[in-house]
């Protein structure tokens, strides 16, 4: 989604996404890490329950995702092995558009899900409550989207997520309420807050009740990731926040800069 690649393919014209693919590791805390090389088709095995891209892969065997890491990190050349596990306490199946024309889409697989995470390298582990999405969509995001800030927050009973989207046809904001049990509901969010920018200028915004950053863990010049604090349906909730600006992400010298975190291996 955020190749600069790919970005420079489709200058072209059309483009074959499968050429662009890669798998994103990000570790935070005292063991950090960051993996994301780029590889071609020739390094892509897929079929309905399973994925390769390159050494790494991904398999789900009808109860849980299992992912085997094989990656060398950025921009400081540092391995990352192991196994992640995800099991969803349900699999959700409704598809939400993002857009007015249907365009994008999104559908939360396993909103609710616990994963167990065993590294070899570096040697670290831990379990914990996980979630698990997908988007996709016809167009690339900057063609519709101008800025978009997306958060989730486990609940005692289930995962809430929100969106608000700044479309370049206009503003768009979900409040999506899903149960551990399975099932979906949508709520009212509080109004949505300006949050401190980062040190990139990058703004953040969502609809949270007093809300905080309690730490930003990505700050780029087109990208932020962020714990948040705050209450959703008077409970207070930690947030895990991301937020775009699809004007800065096209402009040559952001894609540029993008290389030195994201190999490329044909």
């Amino acid at each position: 989604m955020f190749s600069p690649y790919y970005a420079w393919a489709r200058r072209g014209g059309l483009a074959d996404p499968v050429r662009h693919s890669a798998l994103n590791v990000a570790l935070y805390g005292r063991e950090k890490r960051w993996t994301m090389t780029e590889r071609g088709a020739g390094a892509v095995q897929r079929g309905a329950d399973h994925l390769a891209i390159g050494p790494s892969s991904l398999h789900w065997d009808g109860n849980a995702l299992t992912v085997q890491i094989a990656e060398i990190g950025m921009p400081i050349p540092r391995r990352v092995r192991g196994t992640v596990r995800l099991y969803p306490s349900a699999v959700e199946t409704r598809v939400q558009t993002l857009d007015s024309a249907g365009r994008h889409r999104w559908r939360p697989i396993g909103p609710c899900s616990r994963v167990e995470v065993k590294l070899e390298q570096p040697g670290i582990s831990w379990s914990g409550p996980a979630y698990f999405d997908t988007n996709w969509g016809e167009r690339p995001l900057e063609d519709d989207f101008v800025l978009w800030d997306w958060g989730r927050a486990p609940l005692p009973d289930g995962t809430a997520v929100l969106y608000d989207l700044e479309r370049r046809d206009g503003p768009m904001t979900l409040a999506l309420r899903y149960k551990a049990s399975g099932g979906v509901e949508d709520f009212e969010p509080p109004q949505s807050m300006e949050l401190p920018k980062t040190g990139w200028r990058v703004r953040r915004r969502i609809g949270l009740g007093s809300p905080s950053v309690i730490e930003t863990l990505e700050d780029t010049p087109f990208y932020a990731r962020s714990i948040l604090g705050g209450e959703i349906l008077c409970q207070p909730v930690t947030m895990m926040h991301e937020s775009l600006d699809m004007n800065r992400f096209t402009m040559p010298m952001v894609q540029a800069m993008l290389t030195c975190r994201m190999p490329r291996r044909g």
